[in-house]
């Protein structure tokens, strides 16, 4: 049995989460779709209801939507976290109509009326417009588009700046390894509060 976590009500996922960026057309080796789409049927029937991708993961969403398609019963079953990470040539001019395609371009790919949970990225903290673009994607989850808000590789300061915002984020995912310690640089203790 797959162990789970609540991490909102309604919001339950398997405490182990099947990755998806080595899928990416640009990131990972050649592969068959089917193939694809039977391994993720695997994962689901074994418990795994969590996966992972992003907008970036170039054809990722679209795999994840098809794999919905042939097994819908299955696909009710998923908790998909995709991000948000508008390119860093962007960042500077980067509008609501910009964010709101690119969440509108992610429901399409995965197929469903509301995203469970999408993970922003901003690339460059010297580029000024992070909290604003955050605000905008917490329009679109008032409006229905988004269930749960998070962030991706965020460090204190900046986690700060959103939740001072007014923003409630359900999650922020980093690399936690003997190389990448940043949850122990008061990452816990803020997310905690």
């Amino acid at each position: 049995m797959i162990e789970t976590i609540t991490l909102a009500p309604g919001y339950t996922i398997s405490r182990v989460a099947k990755g998806n960026w080595q899928l990416s057309a640009k990131h990972g080796a050649p592969y068959s779709q089917d193939d694809a789409i039977e391994d993720m049927r695997r994962f689901v029937e074994a418990g795994i209801n969590a996966f992972d991708c992003a907008d970036h993961y170039v054809g990722v969403e679209d795999l994840i939507g098809a794999f919905r398609r042939r097994h819908p019963e299955l696909g009710r079953r998923l908790r998909v976290s995709t991000k948000y990470t508008p390119d860093l040539g962007l960042l500077s001019k980067l509008s609501r109509k910009d964010v709101a395609q690119a969440v509108d371009t992610s429901l399409r790919r995965l197929g469903v009326e509301q995203l469970d949970l999408v993970q922003f990225h901003w690339w460059d903290y010297e580029v000024p417009g992070c909290v604003q673009a955050m605000l905008w994607l917490q329009e679109l989850q008032k409006e229905g588009k988004v269930a749960h808000l998070g962030t991706t590789n965020f460090n204190v300061p900046r986690l700060a700046e959103v939740v001072g915002a007014g923003i409630t984020l359900l999650s922020n995912q980093l690399q936690y390894s003997l190389m990448g310690l940043r949850p122990e640089n008061g990452m816990l203790e803020f997310c905690r509060e």
